[in-house]
This record gives structure tokens, C-alpha cells and sequence, in this order.
């Protein structure tokens, strides 16, 4: 299936109310398929050379994130609140990794006009997506909160951060981040749709969704920009002043013990905070007027592949507690640990 190289872009013109100009009511629809067309009208070479550049960095972000998520189950050192917030949020990131990237990879090497998929398939894709990017967002957030208690309230830090609370919060980060999705999944695909379903992305992304809707669709774009504040904005002004109060309590510690390491994890997260957010308000909180879709898929790439990343090195390349868990890991991998544990 294909279509006119004018759909790729822009949906066409727009009445002051929002609605499509030049498609009469009778051709609204709720189509049973979207077409994906990803990278298919990029040359053939350019896709190529990319899907071969880009698979190493998605193998690099799935390995990394996996071995963050090993070590804090493993290794008993590591049996804390922060790294038990840490293996979480790498075990959310290789379930976004694992619902992003494959389809991005694929966009690469889709044949000319794209690829059909169902609409509930198309739906569902949002919805892991957004489900997962939201329950990061906040996660991010308790990490923050984390790390404010531990620095700032550190003799009631072991009676406030428990076992029980850490479980709490994680379930309320993965759970406000599913019902945020329903909200907008529902909202966006409740719309008519009236252009056959070509979708100018590497997956069902929202934006790349809602410009094909025909009806007046300023509602579902208030519900995305009340999802942007409840997830970006807000969670973000918690982090900035959390760290804030971390860095001024840290650099108040002078030379005392400590200071270096807890320096180095407060400046780890929140340089992942930054990456983080910074992609999605880069994505997300543009007007659909003025955003191309094209610019759209460029930015994808770097916030689905380079991103991602850097996350396992940012949190483990200054962390000693983690470089010493995976040098314990490697060390009883290796046959004389294994012999001697065996003599044992």
C-alpha cells in the first residue's frame, strides 16, 4: 500500500476550529489499519548504513540496562532504596527500549509506502509506550525524592524510606503512568480519522496520530498538554528542587567524608533527569501546527537510540558501588573463583 508523497508531511490545511478543509464528513472513518511508514522514503543506502550504525546501540542500551538490573538483584550490597529505584528504572527502560527501538530498527528497512498494522495494534503501541515514558517520568521523580531524604533527612532517612514505601511509590509511578495513557489513548483514538491511516513515524507516535483526525480535535490536544504538565513539568520542578537542596547540603559538607561519592550520584541522576526531559518536552510539547513530522522522525532518533544510551554509563562510569559489584560479579565468574568456591 502507498500513498501520495503529500500525505508524509503535513495533513493539509486547517479551518480556524481545527477541522480538515478539504475532506467532506461522509469520508471520515475509523480505519481498521494504519500504515507505518517509517524511514521507506529515505534512500535505500542512507537506510541501510543507519540500521547497521544504530543495532549496535540498541544491543549496547539493552546489555547495559540488563546488567544495572542484575547487579541490584543480586548482589547484597546493592539491596538499598536507591539502587532498588535504579533496577527499576533500568527494568522500565529495557521495556521501552524493547517496545521502541525493534520498530525503529524495522522503519529502516520497511519497502516503499510502509507497513500496515492494525488499529488496536497501533493503539496498543501508544499505549505501551506512553505507559512506560510516563512511569518513567515519575520514577524519576522518587528517585529524586530518594535521594533528598537519604542527603537532607539523614537520621530519619532508614525510618521513612523503607522496604514497604519504595514498593508504594514504585507501584504509583507504573500505575499513574498507565491511567495518564488510557486518558490519552482513548481520547486520541476516539477521534474520526480522514486520511486512510499513513502515519509519518517509526511507530503510533501521538502526535504523528492525532494530525490525521479529522473532527475539531482541540480537546485531545489540551488532554496531551495537561499529560505534558502532570508528567514533564511538574515532576521536573520537583527534581531541579530537590537536587537543589542535595547540592547545597553536599557543598556545605566541605571535605568530609563522603561528599565526592554522593556529589557524583546527585549529579549521575540528575543529568539523566535532563536527557530525560529534555527529549520529551522536545517532542511533545510543540503546537501540531507548527510541527513537522520529519523533524519529528530526526528527533526520535536520538531520543529512542543515543539517549538510552548513556544512561547505563552515566549511572555506573562515576558510581564505585556499582563498579565494585560487577568487579565482584566478574570475579566469581572467572574459573579460579569458581574452583575456590568449590574447594569450599
Amino acid at each position: 500500500m502507498s500513498f501520495p508523497s503529500s500525505l508524509y508531511s503535513s495533513p493539509g490545511p486547517y479551518l480556524p476550529d481545527g477541522n480538515m478543509s478539504h475532506w467532506p464528513e461522509w469520508n471520515w472513518t475509523s480505519p481498521k489499519e494504519f500504515v507505518i511508514l517509517g524511514f521507506s522514503g529515505w534512500p535505500q543506502g542512507l537506510r541501510v548504513l543507519l540500521f547497521a550504525l544504530l543495532l549496535p546501540f540498541y544491543l549496547a542500551t539493552l546489555t547495559g540496562n540488563l546488567l544495572i538490573l542484575g547487579l541490584a538483584v543480586v548482589d547484597p550490597t546493592l539491596h538499598t532504596p536507591m539502587y532498588f529505584f535504579l533496577g527499576s528504572l533500568s527494568a522500565v527502560e529495557v521495556a521501552y527500549t524493547l517496545v521502541l527501538t525493534p520498530r525503529m530498527l524495522a522503519g529502516f528497512l520497511l519497502p516503499p509506502g510502509g507497513q500496515a498494522v492494525a488499529a488496536s495494534t497501533c493503539a496498543a503501541q501508544m499505549g505501551l509506550f506512553v505507559a512506560l515514558g510516563g512511569s518513567e517520568c515519575l520514577l524519576l521523580a522518587a528517585m529524586a525524592l530518594d535521594r533528598y531524604l537519604a542527603i537532607c533527612r539523614p537520621l530519619y532517612y532508614p525510618q521513612l524510606m523503607t522496604s514497604g514505601l519504595c514498593w508504594c511509590l514504585l507501584a504509583s509511578c507504573c500505575v499513574g503512568g498507565s491511567i495518564l495513557t488510557l486518558g490519552l489513548t482513548t481520547a486520541i483514538f476516539w477521534l474520526p480519522f480522514c486520511h486512510g491511516g499513513p502515519v509519518n513515524h517509526v511507530f503510533c507516535d501521538l502526535p504523528a496520530v492525532l494530525v490525521l483526525a479529522c473532527r475539531n480535535r482541540d480537546l485531545q490536544e489540551h488532554v496531551l498538554l495537561a499529560a505534558c504538565l502532570l508528567l514533564l513539568v511538574l515532576p521536573l520542578a520537583l527534581i531541579l528542587l530537590s537536587y537543589t537542596r542535595v547540592l547545597v547540603v553536599i557543598l556545605g559538607i566541605g571535605r568530609a567524608a563522603g561528599h565526592r561519592k554522593a556529589f557524583n550520584t546527585v549529579m549521575s541522576h540528575l543529568t539523566v533527569a535532563v536527557l530525560h526531559y529534555g527529549c520529551a518536552t522536545a517532542m511533545y510539547t510543540r503546537p501540531l501546527q507548527s510541527r513537522s513530522l520529519e523533524e519529528d522522525k530526526l528527533v526520535s532518533l536520538i531520543c529512542i537510540n543515543l539517549t538510552p544510551l548513556l544512561y547505563p554509563a552515566i549511572y555506573t562510569l562515576h558510581n564505585r558501588d556499582m563498579q565494585c559489584a560487577l568487579q565482584r560479579m566478574a570475579g566469581q565468574s572467572t574459573p579460579g573463583a569458581i574452583h575456590q568456591a568449590i574447594l569450599t
